[in-house]
């Protein structure tokens, strides 16, 4: 494995909050999450791409709920992540899931013996980029490999919160000691292209949760849920401004055949 000093101080640091967070989060109520209507609209889409056949890796896969959820609905998903007490967290939940502790910069897989590869909010958390772990996944990829990747969006609410710490002599979010950053449309595909995926599509999504953030009237009660309102102003923004109020980036990309 590649050492983590190379990929800047905080990786480990992030690492470490991840492993926080995973220790204070719940398998049920990321399952209950994965039923809101934004998750639902998010897999009906993903189903349109992945197939069924071979064997789909999850990179990053925490709590492993999307992962179960695929599972169930009989996509051969296999998970791996470096925050190792989430994955105990999820074998305790189902000893039956096949899970790796590994790092999304060097894959304990074959080249080209992979036929999925997903990272849902993962590759933002690198302050070296996500251009090495992109590298990675395109050669455990076999020919005709599907990659689906969502990515944190730059939209309004972001800039105005990025704009109002700097006003007030804030550090900007990037300079946490969890690493997070965000990517534009044209950035995103760059890096997605840039080592060798052909792009099937790339497409704003969430904006509910974009609302979410905001608080007040468009949080719902429950676990990181949006209001009805939320989710009602969410699908007109998604047709009217889907590039300013989008919550992440979806892409979906291929390995070319050969």
């Amino acid at each position: 494995m590649n050492n983590p000093v190379e990929y800047g101080p905080r990786y480990d640091s992030t690492r470490q909050a991840w492993e926080s967070i995973w220790d204070s989060a719940d398998v049920e109520r990321e399952l209950e999450l994965l039923q809101s209507k934004r998750a639902q609209q998010a897999l009906r889409l993903w189903q349109q791409y992945l197939p069924k056949d071979g064997i789909l890796l999850e990179a990053g896969c925490g709590l492993s709920a999307t992962m179960i959820l695929l599972r169930r609905l009989g996509y051969p998903l296999i998970g791996l992540d470096y925050a190792e007490n989430a994955l105990h967290t999820s074998r305790h939940y189902d000893p039956s899931l096949p899970l790796a502790v590994g790092d999304v910069h060097a894959l304990p897989y074959a080249e080209n013996s992979l036929s999925a590869y997903l990272s849902f909010g993962v590759l933002e958390h690198f302050e070296h980029g996500m251009m090495p772990a992109l590298k990675e996944a395109f050669r455990v990829l076999r020919p005709g490999g599907i990659l689906l990747l969502t990515i944190p969006y730059p939209n309004v609410v972001y800039r105005l919160v990025e704009w109002r710490r700097k006003r007030q002599g804030q550090a900007p979010l990037t300079d946490d000691l969890f690493y997070e950053s965000a990517y534009t449309r044209q950035q995103l595909v760059e890096n997605v292209t840039g080592v060798g995926f052909e792009v099937l599509t790339a497409q704003p999504t969430s904006h509910a949760y974009t609302l979410w953030g905001l608080g007040g009237i468009f949080r719902g009660p429950g676990y990181y849920q949006t209001s009805l309102l939320a989710d009602a102003l969410g699908s007109l923004l998604a047709v009217t401004l889907p590039w300013a109020f989008n919550f992440s980036t979806m892409v979906i990309g291929r390995k070319p055949p050969r």
